[in-house]
């Protein structure tokens, strides 16, 4: 890691992307469905390899990676500017959403400070990157992210949560393909 750069574009790497203000968009399911189909996107189209992920109220947890010939700077990007658009999009367009106004007048507040948006700004910039260079890090992150939805108290088990590849560790299907990480590989490890 280096300040708040992906130094290494393919090299495995946890992340966080959380909403401007920490506002709670993903509380509403149509708002986590779109993320997931967005990250499916960038799994097929954009070279996006994910190996863990969590969504919870605002912000979303990933362990993944790039794959050769494509840069996980800029398939965060592309994420972050297609679904901030399409998820404000929603919001206006959404009759039910009963907080558009709130949120909306959130997003045009934060956007005042960056200039690179005119209008609305859904994301906080950074992604908060640490490349995981070590098996210690990696089982670390892992299970933070598994546990984030146990620790909220929305399940007693990591498994239980829909949006969280916790499912797939533990044998059952999930909404995304997840490379799973052989924790096998890293049974050896000392920790200090």
């Amino acid at each position: 890691m280096h300040g708040h750069k992906i130094i290494n574009q393919n090299g495995l790497h946890y992340l966080t992307i959380t909403t401007v203000g920490w506002v709670d968009v993903f509380t509403r399911a149509d708002y986590r469905n779109l993320l997931i189909e967005s990250l499916k996107y960038c799994q097929k189209h954009k070279g996006l390899v994910i190996n863990a992920y969590v969504i919870m109220p605002n912000h979303i947890h990933l362990i993944g990676y790039a794959k050769e010939d494509h840069r996980l700077s800029d398939i965060l990007r592309d994420l972050k500017t297609f679904t901030s658009k399409a998820i404000i999009k929603d919001i206006i367009q959404n009759t039910k959403e009963s907080r558009s106004e709130w949120l909306l007048r959130l997003f045009k507040y934060f956007a005042k400070f960056n200039r690179n948006n005119k209008t609305y700004q859904f994301w906080q910039q950074h992604n908060h990157p640490i490349e995981l260079d070590n098996p210690k890090w990696i089982l670390q992150k892992l299970d933070y992210i598994h546990l984030n939805p146990v620790r909220a108290k929305w399940v007693t088990q990591a498994e239980h949560y829909l949006y969280s590849s916790a499912r797939q560790y533990a044998g059952q299907s999930g909404l995304l393909d997840v490379e799973i990480i052989d924790l096998g590989s890293l049974e050896g490890y000392v920790f200090i």
